[in-house]
């Protein structure tokens, strides 16, 4: 990452939430494909942005770019469990330790999150047939978070309580529940993600072989992605974003090597590839390695490894938006989420798609550019 000025970002960039149309259910039970989902395309040059479909994706990239993607598969993190007040629901965030996970305590249904519970607070996992697992809560995980840490009496690892147990991760704007594997992109792989790398959801085998035959390149790494559900109150700097663990094959470090060299753009899909690639890269080069993802982008901090990203629609507050305007300054980002506001665009997982790109607006042919 390279340092410059610092500035405050703008983490609400002018929007209520409530302008806000989420995504209630996947894009194949709204009739269409996968890939169907639009696409706010922005140029981070000039930032002018046009719109278009995903399935256009092949259009704005050229011969020679190389796509990053996430390969890691979501987990059914949801867990159900009986308290002292009731029945309610544990998310599971990550192993920490054998035996040991930062979850979150939620409602229920799972949509709403409750007070962080204090340390010694039980709760009880049972399956039909009567077998049983506690999760005994030692204290938060920080002190601003809703997120604590728990250990399982006796100690056991919760997978084998997920895989038959679990449910996928959703929030109150998906109200129907649907099955794990619409919260896998094509691309999963080794299992370990609390919530879905959405980014990556739209692609399909048919677009990926029109990528291909485009001479567009694709690399993977491996970024288990935590829970998103916190937004930042207060300053961003004292708002927590807890390590990610990540892997940076060998063959995508020389795949990015080899695209640099070659005048191509490495483009991330989605801000975990981001943080993972900003987490692998000293002195403008991407080494292949593995560890915890701390690296953190925002305004004044700009990406080493990436030069475009494809991410979802972000709500106010969230720290992608610190993100984002690590890449592109809140003025245009701004004019481009309203305009996306106004069409009716699509936010969260199951929703549109963003994509920021050096030198997208040359690529007119498949997309309606906005005047500005």
């Amino acid at each position: 990452m390279s340092p410059v000025a610092q500035r405050t970002p703008d983490l609400d960039l002018g929007i209520r939430e409530e302008w806000l149309l989420p995504a209630a259910e996947p894009a194949e039970a709204r009739g269409g494909g996968r890939d169907d989902v639009r696409l706010l395309v922005q140029d981070l040059g000039s930032g002018a942005h046009g719109h278009g479909h995903f399935r256009d994706l092949p259009a704005l990239l050229r011969p020679g770019d190389l796509l990053v993607v996430n390969r890691s598969r979501t987990l059914p993190a949801s867990l159900p469990v009986q308290a002292d007040r009731g029945r309610l629901r544990v998310h599971v965030a990550r192993r920490l330790a054998r035996g040991v996970y930062r979850v979150e305590v939620r409602s229920e249904d799972g949509t709403a999150p409750t007070d962080p519970p204090p340390s010694g607070a039980r709760f009880r996992l049972e399956t039909p047939e009567g077998r049983r697992l506690c999760l005994e809560v030692t204290g938060r995980a920080s002190p601003r978070s809703r997120q604590v840490v728990v250990r399982t009496v006796p100690r056991a690892s919760l997978m084998p309580w997920m895989l038959r147990l679990g449910d996928p991760i959703r929030y109150a704007h998906v109200p129907g529940r649907w099955p794990l594997a619409a919260y896998q992109t094509i691309f999963a792989g080794p299992a370990g993600s609390a919530e879905m790398p959405s980014a990556a959801r739209p692609f399909t085998p048919r677009l990926l072989g029109d990528l291909r035959r485009r001479g567009v390149g694709l690399a993977v790494v491996t970024l288990h992605c935590g829970l998103s559900s916190e937004e930042v109150v207060g300053s961003l700097d004292e708002h927590e974003l807890f390590p990610e663990p990540y892997v940076v094959p060998p063959a995508t470090a020389r795949a990015i090597a080899k695209t640099r060299a070659g005048g191509g753009r490495v483009v991330a899909v989605g801000t975990t590839v981001v943080r993972a690639l900003e987490s692998a890269c000293a002195g403008g080069v991407v080494s292949a390695g593995r560890g915890d993802a701390g690296a953190v982008l925002r305004p004044g901090v700009r990406p080493c490894a990436v030069d475009g990203l494809i991410t979802g629609l972000h709500a106010p507050r969230s720290s992608h938006l610190a993100l984002l305007e690590a890449v592109i300054a809140p003025g245009p980002l701004r004019a481009a989420y309203l305009d996306a506001v106004a069409r009716g665009y699509l936010w969260h997982e199951f929703g549109d798609v963003h994509l920021l790109l050096q030198r997208a607006v040359t690529a007119t042919a498949a997309v309606c550019w906005t005047r500005r």
